[in-house]
């Protein structure tokens, strides 16, 4: 058998915002931009990388949708990213003036630093020892 994880689902307020924020902030890649229906787009965005495991910005739809803007894993750190450079990547953070909730700090598995997305979503940036 052979499987692996495609997608996560973001949910998020506005698409173009959050394509802006992933894609300028974090640079990450527009893989994908297609309109599906008035309302409706299929959003993928990825970091550089193997690209084995992407995000699906999902505008919110209703009101319960719309509350967990920010918050879809009630306050944990929600996405790891992983990089080969912890340095470079948290110095970026702090040029585009993204939240810091943790900086980098030496774990058993690696560097880690902690940082908010524009919704308030928690992701834990690590450097791992290889």
């Amino acid at each position: 058998m052979k499987q692996r994880l495609a997608h996560i689902a973001l949910v998020v307020r506005d698409y173009d915002e959050a394509i802006e924020f992933y894609t300028q902030k974090l640079h990450f890649k527009l893989v994908e931009d297609t309109q599906l229906t008035a309302t409706k787009r299929w959003v993928i965005v990825a970091p550089p990388g193997d690209g084995t495991c992407q995000l699906l910005l999902a505008k919110a739809v209703g009101e319960e949708q719309v509350s967990r803007i920010g918050n879809q894993t009630g306050g944990r750190v929600f996405l790891f990213l992983y990089t080969d450079n912890l340095q470079r990547d948290f110095d970026n953070l702090l040029a585009q003036n993204i939240q810091i909730v943790r900086p980098p700090a030496s774990e058993s598995y690696g560097q880690v630093a902690v940082f908010e997305d524009m919704y308030g979503n928690l992701w834990d940036l690590i450097e791992p020892l290889e």
